[in-house]
C-alpha cells in the first residue's frame, strides 16, 4: 500500500496496534487535517493567545490567525498592535499587571493602578475592548471566609480607582478566574485568590460597575467547579472574554481531553454573546498549527 493513500481508517487501525488512545486521537484529527481550511459559520469570534505558541513569534501565529479567518490575536503588547490591524485582526483583550500581585493585596494598589491605566488608554486608542485584571495571590491573607471576604474588600475598593477611567474610554476590564488546583507551571496556580466564578461576579455586584466582568476560562473552571455550561449560561450577563484548553494538560481541544467544545460552543452562541473566544492551549501536535486550526474547527459552531 503507498504510505502517501493511507486512510483514516488505516491509520487509526495503525495507530491503535502501535500507541494507545491518545496517540490514536492526536493522528487521526491530523490525518484529516486541511491546510486551506478557514473558519466559515462565524457564530463564535474567535482569538488566539500568543505565549502558547512560544516561541513563535507573533508576527508568524497572527498571519496564521488571520488565514484561518481569525478575529483577533491577544494579551499581546501594544507594539504588535499596528501589525494586527494590517491583518485586519483586533487585540481583543489587553495584557495588565499579572496574577501575582493584584487588587487583594493594598499594597499593590499602586502598581494594578499604574498597569490597567496605561492599558486603559492603550486600548481606548487602538478599539482593543478590554483589559484583563486579576485578584493577586492570597498570601498571607487569613484562610477560609474570612481571607475571602478581606480580599474582596479590597479588590473592590482597589478597582475603583480604575474603574472611572475605564467607563469613561469605554473599556471593560475583566477579572479572570484561575484554578488553584494544578501544582504545574502555567497549568494551575496554587493560592491564587479568585479561584470560583462565584467569587468573581460577587465582586462584581460589589463594584457596581459594567465595565467590571469575568473573563470566563473554561479550562479553569472545569478544574475547579465543572458544570460549566450551566454557569456561563447563569452568569452570561457578567462575562467579557472566554478562553479554551483542553483538560487535563492545559493543550489541545481534541478527543484525548474531557471538555465537550462543541457543545460548549453552542451554548455561548445561544447565550447571545457577541465578544471574543480566545484560544489558550499548549499544543503538543509536531504541528502547532494544524493544532490551531483543529481548535478552531472545533469552535466553528
Amino acid at each position: 500500500m503507498p504510505t502517501n493513500r493511507l486512510s483514516r481508517r488505516t491509520l487509526m487501525a495503525t495507530v491503535a496496534a502501535t500507541g494507545g488512545a491518545a496517540a490514536l486521537a492526536r493522528v487521526a484529527d491530523a490525518a484529516v487535517d486541511d491546510p486551506k481550511w478557514k473558519i466559515a459559520n462565524g457564530q463564535i469570534n474567535q482569538s488566539v493567545v500568543p505565549w502558547c505558541f512560544k516561541p513563535m513569534p507573533v508576527e508568524e501565529l497572527a498571519r496564521h490567525a488571520a488565514a484561518l479567518g481569525m478575529k483577533s490575536v491577544e494579551l499581546c503588547p501594544p507594539s504588535d498592535w499596528p501589525l494586527l490591524k494590517q491583518l485586519g485582526l483586533n487585540c481583543a483583550i489587553a495584557s495588565s499587571h499579572g496574577f501575582v500581585k493584584g487588587w487583594n493585596h493594598k499594597e499593590n494598589w499602586d502598581f494594578c493602578t499604574e498597569n490597567l491605566t496605561n492599558g486603559i488608554h492603550a486600548c481606548a486608542d487602538f478599539g482593543c475592548p478590554n483589559v484583563i485584571t486579576f485578584s493577586g495571590m492570597r498570601g498571607d491573607l487569613p484562610p477560609g471566609a474570612e481571607g475571602d471576604e478581606i480580599g474582596k474588600r479590597n479588590f473592590v475598593e482597589g478597582i475603583k480607582r480604575v474603574l472611572p477611567l475605564a467607563e469613561k474610554k469605554k473599556v471593560t476590564l475583566a477579572l479572570e478566574m484561575l484554578n488553584s488546583r494544578v501544582d504545574v507551571e502555567m497549568k494551575g496556580h496554587p493560592g491564587y485568590q479568585c479561584d470560583s466564578i462565584e467569587w468573581a461576579v460577587d465582586v462584581c455586584n460589589r463594584a457596581g460597575s459594567d465595565r467590571l466582568k469575568i473573563l470566563f476560562d473554561i479550562y479553569h473552571v472545569q478544574i475547579m467547579q465543572g458544570d460549566v455550561i450551566v454557569r456561563l449560561r447563569k452568569y452570561k450577563d457578567y462575562i467579557a472574554h472566554y478562553h479554551t484548553a483542553g483538560n487535563p494538560g492545559r493543550n489541545e481541544i481534541d478527543d484525548t481531553q474531557e471538555i465537550h467544545y462543541p457543545g460548549i460552543m453552542r451554548a455561548i452562541a445561544e447565550s447571545g454573546y457577541k465578544g471574543y473566544v480566545g484560544q489558550e492551549f499548549i499544543p503538543t501536535w509536531k504541528d502547532p498549527v494544524a493544532a490551531l486550526r483543529h481548535a478552531a474547527r472545533v469552535c466553528d459552531v
